[in-house]
């Protein structure tokens, strides 16, 4: 994206550095082949990081003005779900558009980043060549996704420039259980909606039981939260099983409108017999509540392999809130996942890399 914006001015040389042999490597297989590009709602809160600089950087290129550039050059993306914007039929439509836009573009594919150094000007050494250029835009992302060529070579170089990075750790990524909450296991493929509360935020959508764990986009978006100790689930959002159990005849699991498996289970697990209500003792009738406040402490994630992006990076208060220029060497830019700025499930993130991406070019063309 930065690269296409780039090309409307044809003084500057252009060039895009990928250790992948085609560009769009990422964009590829996103969204199940066909990229999940943005979303209906784009907002700093859907957001872990700097909510001053996401929302200046959205401001400067918003969901908006994506759609216009998309639909400007003839892409014209689906929405599903009332959400989520698709790709019509493949991420390829996406990959061409871009690559089209970026024509003046120098593309050095297969090549993969050793170390950059600058004396007056940068001087980037790959594994074929060496380059010189004045201004250096780090585009690099975070580590998910190794078999495509992810590293961390965009926190070593900004690292060596004497920029301060979290650590990458896994982000969007489905989470294990601690042996109490075994029981789920049982319950592999069984998908519904919930509500969960993590790390002071609110989150609604399909949860997946999984046979590691717990998954689906609400488990996904809350690991982007989750740091240690408990989160929160309300397995039946938008309904009261105490109002609807209160003077009905009708055992539990026929009020809990849930599958089967998952209500006999959940029962057992917080020894609730499934009875009507009016025939459970005070106690059990106190505890079907927890249907709406589970608590449970994930035992960790299913790791990098399965992580759909990484949360860390390049920390951002040594970078312009404005431009993302470095505060530190003048020249250097840093945009998208490499920064220490990471969205939730649903097109988040490649919004952060469309917008930031358009915001570093429009700095190098000023």
């Amino acid at each position: 994206m930065c690269a296409a914006q780039l090309s409307e001015n044809s003084q500057l040389h252009v060039g895009v550095i990928d250790s992948n042999p085609k560009v769009g490597a990422k964009l590829k297989i996103s969204g199940g082949g066909k990229c999940n590009i943005t979303n209906t709602y784009v907002e700093s809160k859907h957001f872990l990081g700097d909510s001053v600089l996401i929302s200046n950087i959205l401001e400067q290129f918003s969901k908006k003005d994506l759609l216009h550039f998309l639909l400007k050059r003839g892409l014209k993306p689906v929405i599903r779900k009332e959400r989520y914007y698709f790709c019509a039929s493949s991420a390829d439509e996406i990959i061409s558009l871009l690559y089209k836009a970026a024509s003046k573009t120098q593309w050095l594919l297969n090549e993969t980043i050793i170390k950059v150094d600058k004396e007056e000007h940068f001087i980037v050494t790959t594994n074929n060549s060496t380059y010189h250029t004045k201004k250096l835009v780090v585009a690099t992302g975070g580590i998910s996704f190794k078999t495509l060529g992810a590293s961390d070579i965009g926190v070593q170089i900004a690292q060596g420039f004497g920029h301060k990075a979290k650590s990458f750790q896994p982000a969007l990524v489905g989470l294990t259980l601690q042996p109490k909450q075994f029981w789920m296991k049982e319950l592999s493929g069984i998908s519904f909606r919930v509500a969960i509360k993590v790390g002071g935020r609110d989150i609604e959508e399909d949860m997946l039981f999984a046979h590691r764990g717990i998954s689906g986009p609400a488990i996904l978006s809350a690991s982007l939260y989750w740091q240690k100790g408990s989160i929160e689930i309300d397995f039946m959002p938008h309904k009261n099983i105490i109002a609807l159990a209160e003077g009905s005849k009708k055992q539990l699991s026929s009020l809990i409108s849930l599958p089967k498996r998952f209500t006999k289970l959940f029962l057992q697990s917080i020894e609730v017999p499934d009875l009507e209500y009016a025939r459970l003792t005070k106690e059990q009738q106190k505890r079907l509540a927890v249907l709406h406040s589970y608590s449970l402490a994930p035992a960790g994630n299913f790791g990098f392999t399965k992580a759909e992006v990484s949360k860390g990076g390049v920390e951002v208060d040594e970078v312009n809130i404005i431009t993302l220029e470095s505060n530190l060497v003048e020249g250097l830019y840093l945009c998208g996942e490499v920064l220490d700025v990471t969205g939730e499930l649903g097109g988040y993130n490649f919004q952060w890399a469309f917008s930031s991406g358009t915001v570093v070019a429009r700095a190098l063309l000023d």
